[in-house]
């Protein structure tokens, strides 16, 4: 169609027809006499009596708001979809219908409805799952509950207030990685410096000596140092004879070995004199010893008297104590860290502490270069995110 082509229009039908009727007079009319406009397209006007037709609304309109379609004499148009009213949406149970018919099944009335088997079946699906998932529960907290009651020694009072709330799981973790790898003080502490075929007093004495070269001295040091002195049999009565020159000899490399071997002459003077060749047996005695500190004095008391009297701090116990945030505060002596771990830690791990903590830190927890990344403590230790690696100083 052409574009200057003109659509014809209700109006331009109609009066091409004929069929538009001016009344002459204006009469009243009956209620429901308005005829649809649109009946006169395509047929001729009726001789009966005057049309009346709406000037508001036309059919489509009407149809829009719902009101029912009149019926004519004339026939009905075909209406267009514009005009067909929107259709009511068809209920799951209407096409259920419609698919059995189009199948060519029968409408039997089913024996099973939808409504009891939905009433039934909400109880029992209840009544079967919960009493699983309570199960499952109960048997997940029987599996737990055991391995926390466990997890404590039982020789360990559980009312323990610690100042690290993780400190038994520490424990537990640094005795399992002792367990698997040995330490220098395994083979080459203290206790394994004396001649077992000794008598028990000299063995006692020996001690008493590997524990006064080792301060600040490698075990390997202390072993090798105490191996020289025993093949010149070491006793007090030997010690005592030997020159100072030749003590300081066999004691090299041992760190301060010239001020230990003037504390080694001195101290066998006093035990051959007051205890005749033995070692005290009390903490006090063994302090008033020169050269001899509280972490030597416990720590033989331990090994030579096997007497707990407390632990027994060096380097290394200090050192991790203050890593694994064992004391109330930060401290800057081992004297203190042994009465701050005294204070709270169960006597029955006293002797235990101090043989765990020195082979820890000779393996794992080094004082330098700790080595976090297989410590199995490295998610619940408070350094181990921080870098404990040394500090360079600027050169200026």
């Amino acid at each position: 169609m052409a574009k200057n082509v003109k659509k014809l229009t209700l109006a331009s039908k109609l009066a091409r027809q004929g069929a538009v009727i001016s009344p002459k007079t204006i009469t009243k009319r009956e209620n429901g006499s308005v005829g649809d406009i649109e009946d006169l397209v395509g047929g001729a006007a009726p001789s009966t009596g005057p049309l009346y037709f709406s000037p508001i609304q036309t059919r489509k309109q009407r149809l829009l708001n719902g009101e029912a379609i009149r019926k004519t004499a004339t026939k009905e148009e075909i209406l267009t979809p514009s005009r067909v009213p929107q259709k009511k949406k068809r209920s799951f149970a209407d096409n259920s219908k419609i698919v059995a018919l189009a199948s060519g099944w029968a409408e039997t009335p089913s024996i099973k409805t939808e409504a009891p088997i939905k009433k039934d079946t909400k109880p029992r699906i209840k009544k079967e799952v919960e009493p699983r998932k309570q199960k499952k529960v109960e048997e997940q907290v029987k599996m737990i509950e055991p391995q926390q009651k466990n997890e404590i020694d039982p020789l360990v009072n559980q009312e323990v207030v610690s100042p690290q709330s993780m400190w038994y799981r520490q424990l537990e973790n640094i005795r399992s990685m002792r367990s698997l790898n040995a330490a220098p003080v395994d083979t080459m502490g203290c206790h394994q410096c004396a001649d077992t075929t000794a008598d028990f007093k000299t063995q006692r004495f020996q001690k008493l000596v590997a524990l006064m070269l080792s301060s600040q001295t490698k075990d390997q040091t202390t072993y090798e140092a105490m191996n020289r002195l025993k093949a010149r049999t070491l006793t007090p009565d030997s010690l005592k004879d030997m020159l100072i020159g030749e003590l300081e000899t066999l004691l090299h490399p041992v760190s301060f070995y010239k001020n230990k071997a003037k504390y080694l002459k001195q101290t066998t003077q006093i035990l051959i004199d007051k205890y005749d060749s033995d070692i005290p047996n009390n903490v006090k005695e063994l302090i008033a010893l020169p050269g001899v500190g509280p972490k030597m004095a416990h720590i033989c008391m331990a090994v030579a008297w096997d007497k707990l009297t407390g632990i027994g701090v060096d380097v290394h116990v200090h050192r991790i104590s203050n890593r694994l945030g064992w004391l109330p505060r930060p401290t800057k002596e081992p004297e203190q860290t042994r009465v701050a771990l005294e204070s709270w830690l169960p006597s029955t791990l006293w002797a235990e502490v101090n043989h765990l903590f020195v082979g820890f830190g000779q393996t794992v927890c080094t004082p330098l270069k700790p080595n976090c990344g297989q410590c199995l403590n490295k998610d619940i230790c408070p350094s181990a995110k921080v870098g404990v690696t040394p500090t360079k100083k600027k050169d200026r």
